[in-house]
């Protein structure tokens, strides 16, 4: 058993956890931090990346349950149960989700092959921090107070948002809650409608990468790499959701504006300066 591997794990978990709900990309932060540490081979790197996101998202399965039972119960059932459109929420989230499926399946193998690379993720570190500070200081209109009020056609430019995300450091929370602050969505409702729309993205991401790509785990020491670090991010995003949530509340994104500049601009310097490159 290579104890340093499971460290790296460990470590791994603990970057996803943090960062999968944080608009600064938790995939290139993955990718970063798996270069630093000479993780792993490229294409278990490449998978593990993809799946251990699958434990953030359970976190919030484990913390949004009641409001998402009531979302598939309003689908199945068109009726309100304590909230005040269930199934406005449910239809939306479906919406928002067809665009990035489409994309995603499309052009999986493509973008992995093509983009998985620090130079890109800090270019688009960069290009994000930027549209972070654009839409912050943009008037806004709230037209969606809550996630439940998230019309389909918001819901359509959010997933069009979303695809954006495809592209490692471009985030995904970053793509769907800046996006949707654009489009007039309270903070509160665009940071938790972000949460609910990554489930369908990501266990389907996780589970095709899995079903496409799971032959280059070969061992029994792959497969518990591959556990620990995911059973390490849904512990620290469970740690992380509330907090962002009331985060979000009362504060604006501009830190996080600044963190994406600040490491893209590093990245492309150790790039110049010391050839740094995508390890494998």
């Amino acid at each position: 058993m290579d104890i340093l591997l499971l460290i790296q794990a460990v470590i791994m978990g603990i970057v996803e956890g943090i960062t999968e709900f944080l608009p600064i990309s938790s995939t290139g932060y993955l990718i970063l931090s798996a270069d630093l540490m000479n993780f792993w081979t490229k294409d278990k790197v490449d998978l593990f990346v993809v799946v251990v996101q699958l434990g953030a998202i359970l976190a919030v399965i484990y913390d949004y349950w009641g409001r998402l039972w009531q979302a598939l119960m309003g689908l199945l059932t068109g009726k309100a149960d304590g909230m005040s459109n269930p199934r406005q929420l449910g239809l939306s989230l479906i919406v928002a989700t067809v665009p990035v499926m489409l994309v995603g399946f499309t052009f999986a193998d493509e973008i992995k092959t093509y983009l998985f690379n620090p130079i890109t993720v800090a270019i688009m570190l960069i290009i994000g921090g930027l549209l972070i500070f654009y839409v912050e200081k943009r008037p806004k209109t709230i037209i969606a107070r809550e996630a439940e009020d998230v019309s389909l056609k918001t819901a359509l430019m959010i997933g069009l948002f979303q695809c954006l995300a495809l592209i490692p450091g471009t985030s995904r929370s970053g793509a769907t809650i800046i996006g949707a602050l654009w489009l007039g969505v309270s903070r509160k409702a665009s940071a938790e409608f972000s949460f609910f729309l990554g489930i369908p993205v990501i266990v389907g991401a996780a589970l095709l990468d899995l079903l496409k790509h799971g032959d280059v785990l070969t061992s029994s020491e792959d497969w518990l790499v591959l556990g620990v670090g995911t059973v390490v991010s849904f512990i620290v995003a469970l740690l992380c959701i509330r907090w962002l949530v009331a985060w979000v509340s009362r504060r604006d994104f501009t830190i996080f504006a600044w963190l994406r500049i600040i490491t893209g601009v590093v990245v492309l310097l150790a790039s110049w300066l010391f050839g740094y490159q995508m390890a494998g």
